[in-house]
């Protein structure tokens, strides 16, 4: 295929890819057990010439498509499938249906976008020059479900012997402009861990502060020196953010509490800098409150890696990018990384490859202006999820047919 024909494939596909999206938004589903999104990609996919893989750790799926060109190459594209625990406030005619969850995060246009590229790539098998894997994950939202897929084998021996050669995936950005592909080469996503801290002391009268170990103000200094050494000591190069975001203690006014509760996230773009960061806040609690004779315990539980993008992938993807420019609002490097984080970075680990973020506010809005991802009224433009299916496509084709050349 070419440009053209990329385009033209995603629009073909668009009638379906709608329905398909809003039928899984309507019916969202939390975690790693999606089972009623997983029975809608499997009908959607029906009759497609595609090996259907699920492993024992999650509903999730991988397709695999076998070109009848195949040359050696082999290409995974992933879509997520979870949604969020928040109640929808989008007053669209087809929203969730479900208490307390809703697809906020775009999950539900990034497995339609993908079932709309298997089917494009599948009309195409005979022409095909190599193998594509479609992965459909669900667990992104904190559970780590692209792991236990790895995990779970369900991307090994997609060739024999052989995980697949290139990863691509997309992400909705519904504060980028319409159509607009942006991505960078290197860190994209920050690594993402949670911190949790207990500074113990003694509990007692508020009146006689004399006689307890109050470890609310030896909370409160935690606090202020972690910031103090984020900011002092922690290079603008090599960044991290480590925001303490909850404290729990007491039970009455007149009570000085026994014990505080602090939990927050850390957030890195490098393995070094992360555990570096790890270190540094285990040495402050437990030091701070040593200080004043109390004890300082912590929990550290580490969430995604860095998204790490290849530069090699990304200039693929700009490729495929350029030569669907007529869609929309085109190429845009990033010039710094997003600070969220995303569990597609467990295959980057493994496999070269890349994400990019897909605009889809509204033609004719202000992007900045739109409900962010993660919000009750996140809305999409549908019609941009035809140019999701064509980068889908066109970066598998394109790989197959010269790899990173």
């Amino acid at each position: 295929m070419d440009s053209n024909d990329w385009l033209a494939a995603g629009k073909a596909e668009l009638d379906d890819v709608i329905a398909l999206r809003r039928a899984i938004h309507a019916d969202p589903e939390l975690g790693l057990n999606c089972r009623r999104t997983a029975d809608k990609i499997k009908a959607a996919l029906a009759g497609l010439p595609l090996e259907i893989r699920e492993g024992p750790s999650t509903s999730g799926l991988v397709a695999i498509l076998r070109g009848g060109a195949d040359n050696g190459r082999s290409v995974l594209l992933r879509g997520d499938m979870d949604a969020l625990a928040m109640e929808e406030a989008t007053g669209l005619a087809f929203a969730s249906r479900n208490a307390g969850m809703m697809h906020a995060c775009g999950h539900d246009a990034h497995t339609a976008m993908l079932v709309g590229a298997a089917r494009a790539l599948s009309a195409r098998q005979e022409q095909l020059p190599g193998t594509v894997a479609f992965m459909f994950q669900p667990g992104e939202e904190g559970h780590h479900g692209a792991r236990f897929m790895i995990e779970d084998g369900l991307i090994d021996d997609v060739l024999p012997g052989r995980r697949p050669d290139a990863a691509f995936a997309l992400h909705i950005w519904p504060t980028l402009p319409n159509g607009a592909v942006a991505t960078r080469t290197g860190p994209l996503l920050a690594s993402a861990d949670m911190i949790e801290a207990t500074v113990t002391g003694k509990g007692g009268h508020a009146a006689m502060p004399h006689d307890s170990l109050d470890p609310i103000p030896v909370a409160c200094e935690i606090v202020m020196a972690v910031q103090a050494h984020i900011a002092r000591t922690v290079p603008p190069t090599d960044p991290a953010i480590l925001s303490i975001t909850r404290i729990e203690a007491g039970t009455a006014h007149n009570v000085i509490a026994g014990s505080v509760h602090l939990l927050g996230t850390l957030r890195t773009l490098s393995q070094q800098r992360r555990l570096t960061e790890q270190t540094a806040f285990r040495r402050i609690v437990e030091h701070v409150a040593a200080a004043h004779d109390m004890t300082g315990e912590i929990r550290i539980k580490e969430g995604y890696p860095v998204t790490m993008n290849d530069a090699r992938a990304i200039a693929l993807v700009r490729e495929c990018a350029g030569a669907l420019d007529g869609t929309g609002g085109g190429w845009m490097e990033l010039a710094a990384p997003v600070m969220g984080a995303e569990d597609f970075a467990y295959v980057l680990r493994e496999i070269p490859g890349a994400m990019a973020l897909l605009g889809v506010a509204a033609e004719g809005t202000d992007p900045a202006a739109n409900p962010p991802l993660h919000n009750t009224r996140m809305r999409i433009d549908e019609a941009v999820m035809a140019k999701g299916v064509a980068l889908h496509v066109a970066f598998a084709e394109r790989f197959l047919a010269s790899g990173f050349d």
